[in-house]
């Protein structure tokens, strides 16, 4: 890649700045620009300084950020600063999309916002195939992802994967200290923490910074588990559900056994580590018990799905510790409210074969079923319902309190990861 640009690059970028009159799809740009451009004539686009450079290319169409990636070092490096997200934003051209892995296929879905001249039904996009190693497709059969800005991070049992949604480009970035296997992971302040995941981890809590590519234990967990969730809020990394593991579970299983029952023990809590002070906070207990199907923090709140012997509930946690007042003591903090659950069929217990995975977008809560077949789930139970079998999607809307049901996932993504990443 060369360090700089010619002439060339210069009228390319200038067409790909404004909108194709012959193209009705085309969008007019934003009538009120943060400054006025005036370009001498003889001015090259190597004597641009990168104030507006990066104006020129914050302009550009999502579908062009790919070639301009591969341009010339100086613009892969602006396309990836905090500024150029920041004139994206500000230009209405970000948008927060799910994206789910099911290594090695991949698959979008961008809700409609408020912004959106488009009114069509959003539909996923399938990516035929994400170039991993064939070599690393069974560490990441399990992965975990998190996304900071463009970048999508894809941490597998022993390998990690940074994914480029603007250039398309794989990475390969280092693995974590300790093997894990259905861990909680969650960013904060640009950084990835990841706890839980197996007995081969402890109760070891790691942090990953993308700028060094290192992972540091920064405490140990006040509990051991397995298969939990991860969600972040207000400096706050919550580690939520799961099983329990260590000498209390195996007490506790042997007894179970003892007695021909099943041999599970669910945490039905959720474990507050604060980044910045590096302290564990006091354990919150979630209401009613039962297991964690499904957990995501959105606008200040963690919405819990649990599933139960006869029902599934759906809960919110006020997790604004900042807003009101400052500290874990602010007014609202740590308070529970059961909202409506999701329009499933009533008592519907989950089991292992039927999975949901659950991520923000802006103010929506999407629940996605990544695993198993409710029609089966429901034929085991003696109930005769059809219409709900494999990749169902639903959307709760936390201003209006309402579900509706969003595009099926695609039949190739199962057993998927998700995340929601800006693009």
């Amino acid at each position: 890649m060369p360090e700089s640009c010619n002439s060339r690059h210069f009228s390319w970028l200038m067409k790909s700045c404004f909108p194709n009159p012959q193209d009705p799809t085309s969008k007019p740009l934003s009538p009120n620009p943060i400054i006025n451009i005036s370009i001498p004539p003889n001015t090259t686009l190597s004597s641009l300084s990168d104030d507006l450079l990066l104006e020129c290319l914050s302009r550009v169409p999502s579908s062009s950020l790919p070639s301009i990636s591969l341009v010339c070092r100086r613009w892969s490096v602006l396309l990836h600063s905090p500024s150029f997200l920041y004139l994206r934003h500000l230009h209405h051209l970000i948008h927060p999309t799910i994206f789910t892995l099911s290594a090695p296929f991949a698959a979008s879905l961008r809700l409609p916002d408020d912004n959106d001249a488009d009114t069509n039904e959003p539909l996923w996009k399938v990516a035929s195939c994400l170039p991993f190693p064939v070599a690393s497709l069974d560490s990441l059969s399990h992965a975990r992802l998190s996304a900071i800005g463009s970048r999508i991070y894809i941490i597998g049992r022993n390998e990690m994967f940074c994914y480029d949604v603007w250039s398309g480009i794989i990475t390969s970035r280092a693995s974590m200290i300790y093997p894990r296997k259905k861990f909680a992971t969650a960013v904060l302040s640009g950084k990835i923490y990841v706890a839980g995941g197996g007995s081969r981890a402890g109760a070891a809590l790691e942090e990953y910074d993308p700028d060094t590519d290192t992972w540091l234990v920064v405490a140990q967990a006040t509990r051991r588990r397995y298969g939990c969730i991860g969600a972040a809020v207000d400096g706050v990394f919550y580690v939520i559900g799961g099983l329990k593991i260590g000498a209390a579970l195996e007490n506790e299983v042997t007894r179970a056994a003892a007695a021909g029952a099943e041999a599970y023990v669910y945490a039905s809590s959720m474990d507050l580590f604060d980044v910045e002070s590096r302290v564990w906070l006091r354990s919150r207990a979630v209401p009613g018990g039962g297991c964690v199907v499904a957990a995501c923090a959105v606008a200040g709140y963690v919405y819990i799905l649990t599933s139960h012997a006869v029902e599934l509930s759906f809960y919110r946690f006020d997790a604004r510790r900042r807003g009101g007042g400052g500290g874990s003591n602010a007014k609202g903090f740590g308070e529970w409210c059961r909202i409506k659950s999701p329009p499933l069929p009533a008592q519907v217990r989950l089991d292992s074969t039927v999975r949901f995975s659950c991520v923000g977008v802006e103010n929506k809560v999407v629940l996605i079923q990544v695993g198993g077949c409710i029609d089966d789930l429901l034929r085991r139970s003696g109930r005769n319902i059809r219409g709900l079998k494999e990749g169902l999607v639903l959307v709760y809307d936390c201003i209006s309190g309402v579900w509706s049901r969003g595009p099926h996932l695609p039949e190739v993504i199962r057993r998927a990861a998700c995340v929601t990443v800006e693009c």
